[in-house]
């Protein structure tokens, strides 16, 4: 994996987590391309509410 896809995936699931700090989030606006956060942010949501379907789904079942 590269060191700008790990970047990415860090401060993303920093940010969902909330605990990003504010070095951290201005070096994203500095230096990151919005495009590619706001997928990663997208892609994190979707994964997110999917697992917590499936394990709703499997604890009713």
């Amino acid at each position: 994996m590269s060191t700008k896809w790990t970047r990415v995936l860090q401060s993303t699931l920093a940010a969902a987590l909330g605990v990003q700090s504010q070095k951290n989030r201005e070096k994203d606006f500095e230096e990151g391309n919005a495009g590619v956060f706001i997928a990663a942010g997208i892609l994190f949501t979707a994964l997110f509410i999917a697992s917590v379907l499936a394990v709703v789904n499997w604890v009713t079942s």
